[in-house]
C-alpha cells in the first residue's frame, strides 16, 4: 500500500498542468478550458483520496500534537488505536454503505459533470468512495498494530 500511495504523489503534476492550461486555452485558443478544468477536478479528487491516506499512514496529518505530547507514548498509541476503532472505522463504513448506490449508479452511467456535461464526474464519486474505503482499511491496520 505504501508503494501505491507513494506513486500517487505524481498525480499533482497533471493536475497543475491542466489547471495552468486553462488560461491559455480559454483566452488564446478559445476552446478546451472547461475540459481541462473538469479533468483536473477528477484527478484532484483521486489525488486527495490517496494523499490523505498517505498522510495518515505516515502520521503526518494534523493532530492536537501539543495536547497529545503530554501523554506517554504508549497512551498516545492506545488513543490512536481507539480513535481508529471508535471514529474512523464506523464513519468510513457509514460513508461506504450510504454512498454505494449513488456511486454505483454514477459509474454505470459514466456520469458527466452537471454544468459542462463533460464525462468524468463519476471519477469524483468513485474517488470519494475510495477515500472512505482507504480510511477503513487504514483504521483496521492501525487498530491491529501491536502496542
Amino acid at each position: 500500500m505504501d508503494r501505491i500511495l507513494g506513486w500517487s504523489r505524481w498525480l499533482v503534476v497533471p493536475v497543475c498542468v491542466l489547471l495552468l492550461l486553462q488560461w491559455p486555452l480559454r483566452d488564446l485558443i478559445k476552446a478546451g478550458s472547461r475540459e481541462a478544468n473538469d479533468s483536473a477536478q477528477a484527478l484532484f479528487a483521486l489525488y486527495i483520496a490517496l494523499a490523505l491516506t498517505f498522510a495518515s499512514r505516515r502520521g503526518a496529518h494534523l493532530t492536537a500534537a501539543s495536547w497529545a505530547e503530554s501523554f506517554a507514548p504508549r497512551t498516545r498509541r492506545n488513543m490512536a488505536r481507539m480513535g481508529a476503532l471508535l471514529f474512523l472505522a464506523p464513519w468510513s463504513l457509514f460513508i461506504l454503505v450510504s454512498s454505494t448506490p449513488a456511486t454505483w449508479q454514477s459509474l454505470r452511467q459514466l456520469e458527466a459533470f452537471p454544468d459542462t456535461y463533460n464525462p468524468g464526474y463519476f471519477l469524483i464519486r468513485l474517488a470519494t468512495w475510495g477515500l472512505a474505503a482507504l480510511v477503513l482499511v487504514q483504521a483496521l491496520i492501525q487498530a491491529r498494530r501491536p502496542l
